[in-house]
Formats: structure tokens, C-alpha cells, sequence
């Protein structure tokens, strides 16, 4: 280990030495003394080399013989000999774990003894297998406050991540101009963007042709790009002008296609996954082929069911190769049968130009019917959220007039829902009274202000509002805005119980600056019993196409058409709305 020797890499390293004997279980004496040298060494206003000439460093408060030595040493070698024997026994790399919500020493110690975890990528693997919830002390909501910990972490490492709405939109203009090529066979986006995740680091594209090179060329040449990073026979990396982000493209002979798709698509932990089941049958799998490892004999597959099929698995929807269980459902047979886009029946989340929205509840209302929607429930903001503009219980009742006069067009052919967004207050109540909201088909609730209360008090209010007997759905649970603002720090373990309890249906926001709740969230409200809706928060028209990212988080989620509710009939819905009022 080598430093520079400034006051904060000192103080750094003696924090260090505190946190790994605290979780070797060492004397908690000698873990305070080494917290306390370090804290009275970052607040000295002198540099430590300069106070050592001076013959002053003992003076320091907490700074006895033995801890002198050690920063004595370590300045004038660069290393230290007692933190190098320390980390021989306790891994350095479990110091990053310490940076994760709920986990401190005893949990690390306790991780690392019992399921040798010693890193972020092995904690991940376990949290994401189910093992940190059966430890004693653990449980699912430590668990999926590790797996949040994690993710943000990464996105720290990766500050170029962007949302998955930006970067689908620019992988389609890319897919779109590549089409133009008369060489092309095949192509299709391929990498986490296939698999829906919500941030993205870069964008692969796999195509399929007999001429490559030509392929290759055209890619090279198509005004989007700014910059040829990589140009070989089979990939070629660019970075293009408009958002700086990096492109893979490669190409594939046409009957190796389905191999190359099942390997670009899942993530690391997937695909080792499925090279492990591949051999247990007898084959070595790559992104060319299936080979009989017995005689190296290659089975070609130009679409990528029938590869599953042969190794004896269902065939694994893009959004599930994450690496957790897919692998062991689908040689069951147990893989569920996700929910699909065209089976979104209605959007239950949608503003007018009566709050914040861009367009009016006419122009709204014919954009859902050319998306193909069957209901749209109105839901602009109450008069709580003042930066909205939102509506007071007056403006309802003549929005819900117009509502009457444009369904009566409709004769049974569509129907507009009378709702509205309706703020949860900092004490969880709502900003408007029973007797407005009674009036409403169906009312959202959202917590948009105050996000960072302390995990206690945000709970309460969350508990608070689902209570309420008018409120139909949560919306945007967590509050967050990828890559701009955390979620609240709030007990969903808790919430999602209650929400399963009450009725009250748990929003997919599928706005990308959301895509709330994330798949994580949604898996564990599943199990806790909770139903779901897949909304755009549409505040125009277009904003109607945003249902694809909604269905991919919920497709990442393990969600089906009965998970649901707006995949059911509006006639389903309101019977379970009637149902729910009445239990």
C-alpha cells in the first residue's frame, strides 16, 4: 500500500484499521482509540510530516506510543506492516460492504463467516439468491436494502449511466438506420438495454448478415456517429455525437444467431449460470455455438428458443437473464408468463392542461384511444401540489362534466375514469376532504414533497394514507427520479403489507425519469400479495409510448396479466374496486 502521507490519507488508513478489527471482533478499546486518533488527525490544522520535525505528534489527543509508531512508519515507508497482517485476515474488500445501508460490523463479520462473502459482487450474488434473509438478524428488508446499497454504488462507479427511456430512444434511431442496409439480415438491441434495466451504460446492437465488412462500413459511416473507437471484422465500437455514449455493433453469421443473442443479452451472472447447466449436459456454450464437449462437435441455432429448448429449459424472456433463480424455474417449467404489452388494457395515471399537463382532456383522451387503451383514468394533481397547479374540488366537478359529455360520444367504445392525483400530506392525510373523493372513480395518492423524513416518520405516513378507504392506488412509491434523486428511505417491507391488506394497488410508473417502483421492489411486494398498475404519468399524448418501459420493469418483476389490475376489463376493474369497498 502506498500514499501520498496527507492528514486525510493517515486519517483515512487508522479508520480503516478501526473498521476491520471491529468486524474481526477485536477489543472495542482498541477500535475506539484508532477512531479517535483518526478524527483528531483529519482536524488538525497542521500537516502531520510538520508536526513530526516539530517533535509534537504524542501531543496530539489520542496519539499514544504505539499508534505514533505506526503513522511514523507509514509516512516515512509508504506501507504499514500491522495493517498489511490485518487484511491477511480480514478481507480489505469487506471495507466497501461498511458503505451499504444496514450494514455494519456484526452483519459484515456474520455475512463473511457463514456465506464467505468478501466483496460487493459476492454480497450481490447472495442477496440476490435469497441467502442474506435466511442469517440470523437479517431478514427480507435487509436484504433489499443491500441489493438498493449495491446499485447505488455502481451508478457512483459509473457516472455515464443513463435512463433506459434515453437510451432505448437512441438504440432505435440506431436499429432504425441500420435497417437501411440491404446486406442485413437480422438486428435487434441485445445487452441490458434488451433486458429493461433501468440505467444504462452503453448500448449494444447484434446483427446477423453474410457480408460483415459491408455491415461494418455502413455502421461507420451513419451521421450519428462522432467517433470510431474500435472497427474489426466482427465488432466496431462508436461513440456518437448527441449523448457521448458508446455503440457496440456486432455481427453474426445467420445461423449462429440464436447463440449470440443468448449471450449478449443476460448478465454476467446469467450467463455463467447457463455455460454451468450446459456442461452438466454435456456441452460447452458460447456466443458461437452449442459444442459437444465429448468430441467438440457444434450445433448451430439461428433463433434462440429453440437453444433453450435443446438444454432442456423454457425459454427465458430477456428480463428475467439476471442471474438469480430463471435457470432453476425453467428446467421446472415454472417460469411465469410475463405480462406483455398488448395486454395493457387502460392507463390509470394521466394529467391536462387542468393541472400540470401539456395538452387538453380531449387531446389526452384521443391519444390513449390511438395507443390502443379501452379506459384513461384523469388524474391531475390536487390543489396540494402548488408548483402543479393542481385542481381544487370545484375544478373537479366541472372536469368531471366534460368527463360525462365526451363519454356519451363514446357509446360504450371508451371510456374516460373521473380520478385525480391527490398529495399526501408530511402527516399522511390527504389535501382533500372524504366528500370530494368519494365522488371519483378511482383515486391515486402520491407523496411528492418532504422525501427525506426520517425512515419512522415516512413510514407512518405512507401506513396513514393507505387507510384512507378512497385511496384506489399509490403512486411512484419510492418518490425517486433516476440519476437525480434517491427514494425515500421508508420500511417497504411494511408498506407492502399493509398496501396488500387494504387493497390498494401499488404503481409501476413507467415515465422513465421514474420507472418506480424499481424490479426489485416489485418482486418483494409480489410476494407479500400486493397488486400492481402500469402507468405512464402521461402529461401529453405521446407520453402514452412510455407503457413499454412501464411493462419492462414489471416483466423484470416476474409480473403477470393477473398481477395487473389495468390488464383487466373496465368492468373487471370496477368490480374490484366495488369489492374492495365493500370487504
Amino acid at each position: 500500500m502506498t500514499s501520498k502521507g496527507s492528514n486525510r490519507d493517515v486519517a483515512t488508513l487508522l479508520e480503516n484499521i478501526a473498521s476491520l478489527l471491529e468486524i474481526k471482533g477485536e477489543n472495542r478499546f482498541k477500535i475506539i482509540a484508532y477512531r479517535r486518533a483518526a478524527e483528531n488527525i483529519a482536524d488538525l490544522g497542521i500537516e502531520l510530516r510538520q508536526l513530526i520535525q516539530e517533535g509534537g505528534l504524542r501531543e496530539v489527543p489520542g496519539i499514544g506510543e504505539a499508534i505514533a509508531a505506526k503513522i511514523e512508519e507509514y509516512l516515512k515507508t509508504g506501507r504499514l506492516g500491522f495493517y498489511e497482517e490485518l487484511i491477511s485476515e480480514v478481507p480489505e474488500s469487506l471495507l466497501a460492504l461498511a458503505e451499504l445501508p444496514e450494514m455494519g460490523p456484526k452483519r459484515i463479520r456474520s455475512m463473511w463467516e457463514q456465506l464467505g462473502i468478501t466483496d460487493l459482487r459476492s454480497l450481490e450474488e447472495a442477496a440476490r439468491k435469497g441467502f442474506i434473509r435466511q442469517l440470523e438478524g437479517f431478514g427480507p428488508r435487509i436484504e433489499e436494502k443491500v441489493l438498493w446499497g449495491i446499485e447505488k454504488a455502481k451508478e457512483k462507479k459509473m457516472p455515464g449511466r443513463i435512463s433506459l427511456g434515453e437510451a432505448w430512444f437512441i438504440a432505435t434511431d440506431m436499429v432504425d438506420s441500420l435497417r437501411g442496409h440491404e446486406g442485413l439480415m437480422k438486428v435487434s438491441i441485445a445487452g441490458s438495454l434488451r433486458r429493461m434495466q433501468e440505467t444504462i451504460g452503453d448500448i449494444d446492437i447484434l446483427a446477423a448478415s453474410v457480408d460483415p465488412s459491408s455491415i461494418m462500413s455502413y455502421f461507420v459511416s451513419l451521421p450519428q456517429v462522432e467517433e470510431v473507437l474500435l472497427q474489426g471484422p466482427t465488432k466496431t465500437s462508436v461513440r456518437l455525437y448527441s449523448s457521448g455514449l458508446q455503440v457496440d455493433l456486432r455481427v453474426m453469421d445467420p445461423d449462429r444467431w440464436g447463440t449470440a443473442m443468448q449471450y449478449f443479452t443476460g448478465n454476467q451472472e446469467h450467463n455463467v449460470m447457463m455455460r454451468e447447466w450446459s456442461l452438466k449436459k454435456g456441452f460447452s456454450l458460447s456466443e458461437y455455438s452449442l459444442k459437444k464437449v465429448s468430441n467438440g462437435k457444434e450445433t448451430l441455432f439461428g433463433e434462440e428458443g429453440p437453444l433453450y429448448e435443446f438444454l432442456g429449459l423454457q425459454y427465458i424472456p430477456p428480463e428475467l437473464r439476471q442471474g438469480r433463480d430463471e435457470i432453476e424455474l425453467a428446467s421446472l417449467g415454472h417460469l411465469p408468463d410475463l405480462v406483455r404489452l398488448e395486454d395493457i388494457r387502460g392507463d390509470l395515471q394521466s394529467h391536462t392542461d387542468w393541472s400540470d399537463g401539456k395538452a387538453s382532456l380531449d387531446d389526452m383522451t384521443r391519444g390513449a384511444i390511438r395507443r390502443g387503451l379501452e379506459y384513461l383514468l384523469i388524474t391531475d394533481h390536487s390543489h396540494g401540489l402548488g408548483v402543479a397547479r393542481g385542481v381544487s374540488p370545484e375544478d373537479l366537478d366541472s372536469q368531471g362534466e366534460r368527463i360525462d359529455e365526451l363519454n356519451s360520444g363514446f357509446k360504450g367504445s371508451f371510456r374516460i375514469l373521473k380520478g385525480v392525483e391527490v398529495e399526501i400530506r408530511a402527516d399522511g392525510s390527504l389535501d382533500l376532504e372524504l366528500s370530494v373523493l368519494k365522488k371519483l372513480d378511482l383515486v391515486v395518492a402520491a407523496v411528492h414533497s418532504s422525501l427525506r423524513q426520517e425512515r419512522e416518520k415516512i413510514t407512518a405516513r405512507y401506513l396513514k394514507a393507505l387507510e384512507n378507504p378512497f385511496v384506489h392506488i399509490l403512486a411512484h412509491p419510492t418518490g425517486r427520479l433516476i440519476n437525480t434523486r434517491d427514494g425515500a428511505d421508508a420500511d417497504w417491507e411494511v408498506i407492502f403489507r399493509k398496501a396488500a391488506e387494504k387493497k390498494v394497488l401499488l404503481e409501476i410508473n413507467a415515465s422513465p425519469q421514474r420507472l418506480d417502483l424499481p424490479d426489485r421492489l416489485i418482486r418483494r411486494a409480489l410476494e407479500l400479495g400486493c397488486l400492481f398498475v402500469v402507468n405512464t404519468d402521461s402529461h401529453s399524448p405521446e407520453q402514452f409510448d412510455f407503457l413499454e418501459f412501464g411493462v419492462g420493469m414489471a416483466r423484470r418483476g416476474g409480473l403477470t396479466t393477473r398481477h395487473i389490475a389495468n390488464c383487466w376489463s373496465l368492468k373487471e376493474l370496477m368490480k374490484w374496486k366495488g369489492n374492495r369497498s365493500s370487504s
